[in-house]
């Protein structure tokens, strides 16, 4: 299938990538970084996704997989308008199998910088938003809400020993996601899945479901 992913430079979008090439796929992959993946099937397109005029004309997307974001950097122009603008313009036609957004677990516990939980948040209403109006073509769209994910945006918190330790005490499997492991859950919600459809997946370790609940032994 045609597919079209964003932020394919590191972290979770490069995984991703990786995966559907890895499985015979046609992948295109936006980023304001330079190409990082060498694959005869890979189209590279270097351009920022906040760049609504001067997007790629790709057409015939099969799945498109919203990727890009950021952290504490006009998150709310990065996270949630350029993703409403890449869908607008790639996901919303007959073509389209699956649509996904890669949203947060901050989305749904509010527990993280203000601008980042609200473009996150704006996500998840979206999500059902495109749900509804792309079921007339037959396809799903969902967002997928990872908690830690090892990648290169979090590696000041990683590589400070006290900060990981207090991390891993709020997440009750005692560690962080790998990003091939969230690139399966997307490769599984846009391929494997056809009937999923408007829901937000959290995928974080079980740390949404920490009450903190404190009792005398």
């Amino acid at each position: 299938m045609k597919v079209l992913i964003t932020g394919t430079s590191q972290g979770i979008g490069k995984a991703i990538a990786e995966l559907f090439l890895r499985e015979g796929h046609t992948v295109f992959g936006i980023d304001r970084q330079p190409q990082g993946i060498d694959h005869a099937a890979y189209t590279h397109v270097q351009c920022d996704v906040r760049d609504k005029e001067n997007l790629p004309a790709i057409d015939g997307v099969e799945i498109l997989i919203n990727n890009a974001g950021t952290q504490n950097e006009e998150d709310i122009d990065v996270n949630l308008k350029a993703l409403l603008w890449m869908t607008e313009k790639y996901g919303i036609q007959p073509k389209i199998k699956a649509i996904l957004h890669i949203g947060s677990a901050s989305a749904h516990t509010g527990a993280e910088f203000p601008e980042y939980c609200a473009s996150k948040g704006g996500v998840l209403a979206y999500t059902k938003n495109v749900a509804m109006r792309v079921a007339s073509y037959g396809a799903t769209c969902n967002s997928l809400d990872p908690g830690g994910v090892l990648t290169p945006l979090n590696e000041c918190v990683m590589n400070d020993p006290g900060l990981w330790a207090r991390i891993m005490d709020q997440t009750p499997l005692r560690r962080w996601a790998t990003p091939e492991e969230i690139a399966q859950w997307a490769y599984f919600l846009t391929v494997t899945n056809s009937f999923c459809t408007g829901q937000s997946i959290l995928v974080d370790g079980g740390e949404s479901i920490n009450h903190h609940f404190i009792w005398k032994d």
